[in-house]
């Protein structure tokens, strides 16, 4: 389509210059009335609110960004909501275009149909108005062309409004007659070019109207024969303005995309409806369900219907029913099992000091006794005293799970704890032929911690690294940072593999069942050590491989009360640590 820009009859002239003494008369320029000295720090300033503003729209496109990421992952209405909207939006925009698209070639072709059959009609008019054309007279020639042009345009046609253009060409010279100017300058080059050689041609193109405003219009030209002679010709143009069409289209359009947005929203509607009565009762189950986890075992779906949702809320309800069911048994049994270790280890508290202290006395006058009986004192002496250490380990962990047990805090030098640990523990280690060795900070280390109850961890680790070391060092590593300290209890004896070290911190669990303990413990050393670790909100860690020995470490923190993030101390032994593997 050829576009043709009139020439305005007239432009307006340009703005006078102004004159120079006029602004040294009394007008001051920007660059006089700002000072150069204040340039650098405007400039500055204005950098500054520039990139203050360029953060805050960074921060706003990162929260909305966030939002809509959160969004998107944590509801499924919004994924098949945007989904379906998509889709929906998709197809509507492709089905409106092939609509559009036919519906606009439908009404240009009947538009066309109709122009070309009535440019048609008005050469066959204007070979009868030319027939006789005087080619040598101008005045008898522009006379015969305008009244053609008149009795054309008052013929009218099935095309709608119209205008017309005769051109008469003799050599070099035209002479036209145009209903309307600015129609003629209008014509396309290449469209007189394909009328001069014969034939009628069409050809849409944007013809100024009324206005003076360019429209789209149809240009149908033909030659007309008459009689002049061969370097004489007379063409006829007609040109047929595509306002109706234009209107039409324009309305067609607006109601397909209001219609498709309608259709749309419509579509996306029915999707977040339908999601919706799917995923509600999901979220009341989840709901539910939470609540049951949280310990409200009452809590139960509410049933309507008959439905598979139905079926489902059932189900639900039923499986809480056992659950609450097994849940409560079960709390039963372990309210039963810590009432009767309570109360067995209380009330074999009272026959066992007595039968203390008849050991004790045959303890001390074994040497009075043959050697058989003496031995027999002796064993008396140190089972009782087992005896003993179990029933205070039995009474701890009915603390425990009762839930009473308490930490009594106090500002402590970790440093000192350990090597009085190492100090305890060092006769049992030159009875095994263990060499213990304490590694750590010169500095002070103060924590808030229940000295007793980490004492009792340390002697734990110690003593477990020395039954375990099989006569080979042990080592007790201890550092800190701002927040945690850690102690390490390192052994080279038989080691652990990694599915003992799940079962390391259970109750009387042994490794190796046939092993007989040498140091006498009760078998809950460990599990008490976990949960005083536990208690301090510390870690209580263990390593093991076969025939390399076990690390066990606990981490504390610093300040009572606060939450540990990472250790000081590594886990895995520096020997025992590939490249590349993380602390």
């Amino acid at each position: 389509m050829s576009t043709v820009r009139p020439t305005a009859p007239g432009a307006a002239p340009a703005p006078p210059a102004p004159d120079a003494s006029s602004s040294s008369a009394g007008v001051v320029t920007p660059s006089a009335a700002a000072p150069r000295r204040g340039r650098p720090a405007d400039l500055s300033s204005l950098r500054r609110a520039l990139r203050r503003r360029a953060v805050r729209a960074r921060v706003l496109a990162r929260r909305t960004g966030g939002r809509a990421v959160h969004a998107w992952r944590s509801s499924l209405h919004v994924r098949i909501g945007a989904i379906t909207m998509l889709v929906a939006g998709t197809v509507v925009v492709i089905v409106s275009l092939v609509l559009f698209s036919q519906i606009r070639d439908q009404l240009l072709s009947v538009k066309r149909q109709a122009a070309v059959d009535q440019a048609q009609n008005g050469v066959l008019y204007a070979q009868t108005e030319v027939a006789g054309i005087a080619t040598g007279d101008a005045a008898s020639v522009r006379s015969t062309l305008d009244r053609t042009v008149k009795q054309l345009m008052e013929r009218g046609g099935p095309a709608g409004d119209f205008d017309v253009v005769m051109v008469h060409r003799s050599g070099d010279t035209e002479r036209s007659a145009t209903s309307r100017r600015y129609v003629y300058p209008a014509i396309p080059t290449e469209l007189r070019a394909d009328v001069a050689s014969g034939g009628q041609f069409s050809q849409y193109a944007l013809v100024p109207d009324a206005a003076n405003e360019p429209r789209p219009t149809l240009l149908i030209g033909a030659p007309v024969s008459s009689d002049a002679a061969a370097t004489e010709r007379i063409e006829l143009y007609y040109a047929f303005p595509l306002n109706q069409e234009e209107e039409s289209l324009s309305l067609i359009r607006s109601t397909v995309v209001i219609s498709g947005i309608a259709l749309t929203l419509f579509v996306v509607g029915i999707g977040v409806l339908v999601t919706r009565l799917v995923v509600d009762p999901v979220r009341r189950a989840a709901g539910t369900a939470q609540r049951l986890a949280e310990g409200q075992l009452e809590e139960r779906m509410t049933v309507r219907g008959e439905d598979d949702l139905a079926r489902l809320a059932t189900s639900f309800n039923a499986m809480a029913d056992s659950l609450q069911r097994q849940i409560t048994q079960l709390e039963g049994l372990s309210q039963l099992q810590q009432r009767f270790t309570s109360d067995v280890s209380h009330e074999l508290r009272t026959p066992l000091t007595t039968v203390q202290m008849a050991a004790e006395i045959l303890y001390e006058s074994r040497g009075d006794f043959p050697a058989h009986v003496a031995r027999s004192a002796e064993l008396l002496h140190t089972e009782l005293d087992r005896f003993e250490a179990l029933l205070t380990d039995l009474l701890e962990i009915s603390r425990y799970d009762a839930g009473v047990a308490v930490l009594d805090w106090e500002p402590t030098d970790l440093g000192a704890l350990v090597q009085r640990v190492a100090s305890g523990m060092s006769a049992l280690a030159q009875r095994h032929g263990c060499e213990l060795t304490v590694t750590g900070p010169g500095q002070e280390v103060i924590a808030e911690v229940d000295a007793r109850r980490v004492e009792r961890i340390l002697r734990n680790l110690v003593g477990n690294a020395i039954e375990h070391g099989a006569g080979k060092p042990v080592e007790i590593t201890w550092a800190a940072n701002r927040t945690a300290a850690a102690v390490t209890v390192r052994d080279h004896g038989v080691g652990l593999s990694s599915a003992e070290t799940q079962h390391v911190f259970d109750r009387f669990w042994r490794a190796d069942p046939s092993r007989v303990r040498t140091v006498g413990g009760s078998g809950l050393g460990l599990s008490i050590s976990l949960e005083d670790a536990r208690l301090h909100g510390g870690w209580l860690q263990v390593w093991g491989q076969p025939g390399a020995g076990a690390q066990f470490r606990l981490t504390l923190p610093l300040s009572a009360g606060s939450d540990l993030t990472s250790s000081p101390l590594p886990l895995r032994p520096a020997i025992a640590r590939r490249p590349g593997v993380a602390r």
